[in-house]
Order: C-alpha cells, then sequence, then structure tokens
C-alpha cells in the first residue's frame, strides 16, 4: 500500500479544503459556529480519513475510513446547497464546487472498489 500522500484522491481532497476555506471566509460572521464551521470540518475529514485509513493495517478498516469520507462528501454537497440557498455563495461558485466534490466522491468509491478486488 501506497502512502496517503500519494494518492491522488488525498490530493484532491486537500486542495479541496483550501477552496472550502477560501469561499467561508466570506460566509456573515453570525455563521462562523454554525455552517462556516460546520462545511469547514466536513472538508477537512475527507482528506483526514482519507489518510488515517491508509495508515490502518488492514483494507477492511481503510474501506470503514473511505466509507466516513463518503459521508462527508454528502454532508458538503448538503451544505453547498444550503449556502446557495441562503445566497452566501454564487451559482456560479456551487457549480465549480460539486463538480469537485463530485470528481473526489467518484474517485472515493474507485477507490473502495479498488480495495475489493485486491
Amino acid at each position: 500500500m501506497k502512502s496517503h500522500k500519494d494518492l491522488d484522491v488525498w490530493k484532491k481532497a486537500i486542495n479541496f479544503v483550501s477552496d472550502i476555506y477560501k469561499i467561508t471566509e466570506s460566509f456573515p460572521n453570525s455563521e462562523l459556529f454554525g455552517l462556516t464551521n460546520q462545511i469547514r470540518r466536513a472538508a477537512v475529514s475527507i482528506p483526514s480519513n482519507i489518510a488515517e485509513g491508509a495508515a490502518r493495517t488492514s483494507q477492511k478498516e481503510f474501506n470503514q475510513f473511505l466509507s466516513i469520507a463518503l459521508g462527508s462528501s454528502a454532508e458538503i454537497e448538503t451544505q453547498l446547497l444550503i449556502a446557495l440557498n441562503l445566497q452566501f455563495i454564487s451559482t456560479e461558485k456551487h457549480k465549480e464546487l460539486t463538480v469537485k466534490i463530485d470528481d473526489i466522491r467518484k474517485m472515493l468509491i474507485g477507490l473502495k472498489k479498488s480495495l475489493r478486488n485486491e
């Protein structure tokens, strides 16, 4: 097993965290402990769970952590829609971030499938 740092999905997830932090800087201060905190935590959860899973000794454990990362991606998708509905982000930014999280989700699913085939 390679290091988590060698996984393209981990690299994309790290970059996505930066995107989320940048976009949430413009959210209202009243959301600092609400949506801002929630979406940032979910974003950080993705590469963190990939890394933790890759460090585990079994593929079963790695698969479980990838499932948690997938759950976090669904959370982010929901939170981005809420941010759009509240007009905290533009339609264009929503589409851009949704494409990125969809790409990460597909990569996570592909990685999970490859673990089953090993």
